[in-house]
């Protein structure tokens, strides 16, 4: 009874916080206010300087967008560029791609193969942590799991506050290497004490590559095949890093502006991560297109494909939210050059994986996405995939348990959120306050018995 009447009246005082909490639209543009800190053109508002990352989607011509082809660089190398030079020697990249944007070059062999010993020495966790920190109070959610961990590891180091450049290297290099090592332990015990699943707690190994030691945590048998491991350290050197400006390299940086330690700054990068608008659309990207693939009778007729994709956008489909996931980016217009890579070794994977028919259902929907939004939209806005649409099916074809697609993208993630950490540091050292008007006007304080 008691649980009833609490409910009751957080069911009132919600309408009551929803009301009070309501602005409206017209404010926005009355004070000129940049919401989501965008131009109105689109464009991201300028507010820093990095040499970190660089995203290019489209050139500015007398403030109108004009589309082109996507560009990603890492520390000013063209993504495509370390793509094809790490896969050409045929050897893993991630690593690589963490020693780049942490110190601005790319390594020599001998640098490399000292970063990759130091990488592997700290894979260990803490004495003691996996017991006590993840086994002991495992969650539903395993980025919520990633966060509360990174918090718990400010407990086990000596010298958690210090912000001297060696200190926060040290403390980002360990995160880096105990990330994969975190999400597989958290999502091998979400597995056991929710899903009822066998425990397994499979220690990393200092010789194995980022890639190779997640399959083999994750995995009961530790097995995987080569083009497997190849597949996800590509996934990872995608995701690595995308600039200042996406929403959780921004919190990182917000966050250290203020001085705070390391890991309460990767930890509130961890939660805004978690967000569907953010790291979480590669689920909303699955969800959707097994929506699809139950719907569409014919894979390969594409009058059947376009029209169920204009039922989604008329939201008369799926979650009818009108939004194809996966589609459409806040800055590439023509194409997203993650998701043209990611695309080609999802086909290689596909024909291994005999799955070819599930890859050309994704082609197609990528194909006439475009053209369902033209036609009901009227509108000739350029359209193309982004680098959830695929990364999706990649782990789908990698055996990889859906809860962990979000987890690891924070694998990836956290070496740009260390980089972007220590040159907010380093190179800006100023705390980020922006400004928020009020629009309310004075009122007058009421006594209890006049209102």
């Amino acid at each position: 009874m008691c649980e009833l009447i609490i409910r009751k009246m957080i069911e009132e005082l919600a309408q009551v916080a929803e009301e009070s909490n309501q602005i409206e639209a017209e404010n926005y543009l009355q004070y000129e206010v940049k919401r989501g800190l965008r131009n109105s053109n689109g464009t991201g508002v300028l507010i820093g300087l990095t040499k970190v990352g660089d995203v290019r989607g489209y050139i500015l011509d007398e403030g109108e967008k004009e589309p082109v082809h996507g560009r990603l660089a890492y520390r000013g190398i063209n993504i495509n560029h370390i793509v094809n030079g790490f896969q050409q020697e045929k050897r893993f990249g991630f690593e690589e791609v963490c020693y780049l944007l942490i110190f601005g070059h790319l390594p020599n062999e001998k640098q490399l193969q000292a970063f990759n010993e130091l990488l592997g020495q700290c894979r260990m966790l803490p004495e003691g942590f996996t017991e006590d920190m993840v086994l002991q109070a495992p969650s539903r959610d395993i980025m919520n799991k990633i966060a509360r961990s990174v918090l718990a590891l400010y407990s086990y180091d000596e010298n958690p506050d210090n912000t001297n450049v060696e200190n926060v290297l040290r403390q980002c290099l360990e995160l880096v290497a105990r990330f994969p090592t975190l999400v597989a332990y958290g999502y091998q015990a979400k597995a056991h004490y929710y899903g009822g699943s066998s425990l397994y707690i499979h220690h990393p190994k200092q010789e194995l590559a980022t890639a190779e030691n997640f399959l083999h945590m994750i995995r009961p048998d530790n097995q995987y095949t080569p083009m497997e491991a190849e597949l996800l350290d590509l996934v990872l050197v995608l995701h690595a890093e995308h600039g200042g400006g996406n929403n959780s390299a921004f919190t990182t940086r917000v966050v250290s502006s203020s001085g705070t330690d390391t890991y309460s700054a990767i930890a509130a990068a961890v939660g805004s991560l978690k967000g569907p608008k953010h790291g979480g659309a590669s689920n909303k990207v699955r969800e959707m297109m097994d929506d699809m693939k139950s719907n569409i009778k014919d894979w390969e007729d594409e009058a059947e494909i376009e029209s169920y994709l204009m039922k989604i956008l008329q939201k008369q489909a799926y979650d009818n939210s009108g939004l194809i996931y996966g589609m459409g980016h806040a800055i590439y217009t023509l194409s997203d050059p993650r998701a043209v890579l990611l695309r080609e070794k999802a086909y290689e994977l596909a024909k291994e994986k005999q799955m070819i028919k599930e890859f050309n259902l994704y082609a197609a929907i990528e194909k006439l996405s475009p053209v369902a939004f033209t036609k009901l939209k009227g509108d000739t806005k350029e359209i193309c995939a982004n680098v959830d649409f695929y990364s999706g099916f990649v782990y789908s074809m990698l055996n990889i348990p859906e809860e962990l697609y979000t987890p690891l993208f924070a694998v990836s993630r956290i070496i740009g959120w260390c980089a972007h950490r220590m040159e907010e540091l380093i190179g800006a050292n100023r705390i980020i306050r922006p400004a928020y008007r009020s629009i309310l006007k004075k009122k007058p304080y009421i006594a209890t018995n006049e209102r």
